[in-house]
């Protein structure tokens, strides 16, 4: 057993308003400078979407994650066979028109523009050209449209639907959104570490984050098609690569990321996961249908006495392990088991999970009539108006049981707070919701209250970084006393 520390998160789909406050805060911080202008590393799609870039999960155009030969995982957009020649051209490399030609206004013309009958406006001008522009992409283009026939019916999860449902989606009556915030998943088995020629990316030791070595990337971009989610993005200014960086500066010294300090919903968890890294390509060798119980059973238990001994004698320190044990993210991902990795069939095996979305009940419309199908106060999860299969596809590699067991506990859990403080429902009702969704009062009360209740300490629990034991072991620490972040003072600079 080689056991690993590694920083995990949840986001809380029930609880996203979609304010894009994560992303502003995150543009701010790292992305607002030249070179970097269409990039998120943290943004807020609308679903049923085609998301950024555009389509992102159609992986036979991207060709992004792994797949399975001859029952070994291997990269879909390269080989070592083929390395040499996708520095020259990659046909599964997304482009600008994949994610949208940035543009900024002309806001001067507010002010300069000649006296006329008209208000002067700020019109649209191209970041790359400087010519005026018509707008025709952008980070959430789908934003607030579900339903739309126009862009959400171009996602790719929706082949999971039969005509008929897909007709029935994009009914008025039973129009239906949510939002899927996304950042990097910083994966156990991440593809854009695999394929980089350079060596510039790496998964940190101490904590897991992946990173890309600014010194030691060669722009040769490979990361980038071979991620899956399409989180690496490619910087024309430096001629570098650069990605999400979970704000380790700030985790550092015991703040959460800026997304995370910024969320107006308050649905990002943060906390340290212990996980067995001997089973790494043993899980990503599993059947879809397997994958999500054998990441659960990669993730270890941190009260268990062989792991406590196992993570000691790798070196993990005694404040991380009672991080791990106050984790937030192992309760929502192991005891409770309601939150799921988005696309696990790609087998990078993400640390990023997901609470998925409870949606209204179904309604119809019958002779101009609108009426709910059920007249009960709860009804079924297989008739809500997102359909489960459309999240199956999202969190359960194509198969719906361990969403509908998620969704199931999630209703349980509002059935029984209901009869405790409405009292409009049954103590008997709210019981065998309980019991069919194999939830106690107890683990009600504990996903309510880390739900609802939560304070800034519940949901981010971050442990010491013990940044001096990672340098101990390369580099005299004396040389970065006093120092956090980054590591380097110079700039990067194109080819070097």
């Amino acid at each position: 057993m080689d056991v690993r520390a590694q920083i995990s998160m949840v986001f809380h789909l029930d609880k996203c308003i979609g304010c894009h406050t994560c992303s502003v805060a995150c543009k701010n911080i790292w992305t607002d400078r030249k070179g970097s202008e269409y990039m998120w590393w943290n943004n807020v799609e609308t679903k049923p979407g085609t998301g950024f870039p555009t389509r992102w999960e159609d992986q036979e155009k991207y060709r992004g994650g792994w797949e399975l030969c001859d029952g070994k995982p291997q990269l879909k957009s390269t080989s070592k066979s083929k390395s040499l020649t996708d520095i020259f051209h990659h046909p599964a490399q997304p482009t600008m028109d994949d994610y949208y030609e940035p543009w900024t206004y002309d806001y001067q013309n507010l002010f300069n523009a000649p006296e006329g009958d008209d208000q002067p406006t700020a019109r649209p001008l191209s970041m790359v050209t400087g010519e005026p522009i018509n707008i025709e992409a952008g980070p959430n283009w789908d934003d607030d449209l579900g339903g739309s026939p126009v862009y959400a019916a171009n996602d790719p999860n929706l082949a999971a639907l039969s005509p008929e449902q897909r007709r029935q989606l994009f009914a008025v009556e039973r129009l239906v959104m949510f939002y899927l915030p996304r950042i990097c998943n910083h994966c156990l088995n991440a593809g854009c570490v695999a394929a980089c020629p350079s060596g510039a990316l790496h998964k940190r030791g101490e904590d897991g984050i992946v990173l890309i070595d600014q010194a030691r990337c060669r722009g040769w971009r490979a990361c980038i098609a071979a991620c899956p989610y399409k989180k690496t993005f490619y910087n024309w200014q430096t001629g570098k690569s650069e990605k999400c960086i979970l704000c380790f500066p700030r985790l550092e010294t015991g703040q959460a990321p800026a997304c995370f300090h910024s969320c107006v919903g308050r649905i990002r968890y943060l906390g340290v996961l212990l996980y067995d890294a001997d089973r790494i390509e043993e899980t990503a060798r599993k059947a879809d249908e397997e994958l999500i119980e054998a990441q659960r059973s990669m993730i270890l238990d941190p009260f268990d006495p062989l792991v406590l001994e196992a993570a000691r004698r790798g070196g993990i320190h005694e404040s991380v392990i009672e991080a791990a044990q106050k984790s937030p993210v192992y309760q929502f991902v192991k005891v409770w088991k309601i939150a799921l990795a988005p696309h696990i069939e790609y087998r990078t095996l993400p640390m990023l999970f997901y609470v998925p979305p409870l949606s209204p009940v179904l309604s119809s419309k019958a002779s101009g009539v609108l009426k709910n199908e059920t007249e009960s106060l709860f009804h079924e999860v297989d008739n809500a108006r997102a359909p489960l299969e459309y999240l199956a596809r999202l969190f359960g590699a194509g198969h719906s049981g361990k969403v509908r067991y998620a969704l199931k506990k999630q209703m349980a859990v509002r059935a029984h707070r209901r009869a405790v403080t409405v009292g409009d429902l049954d103590r008997a009702t709210a019981d065998r919701m309980l019991c069919e969704a194999d939830c106690t009062t107890e683990e009600a009360e504990a996903i309510f209250k880390l739900t609802a209740l939560c304070t800034f300490e519940d949901r981010f629990v971050i442990p010491p970084a013990h940044r001096e034991m990672a340098i101990e072991m390369l580099e005299d620490p004396q040389e970065h006393k006093g120092a956090v972040g980054f590591g380097f003072v110079q700039g990067p600079k194109r080819g070097a």
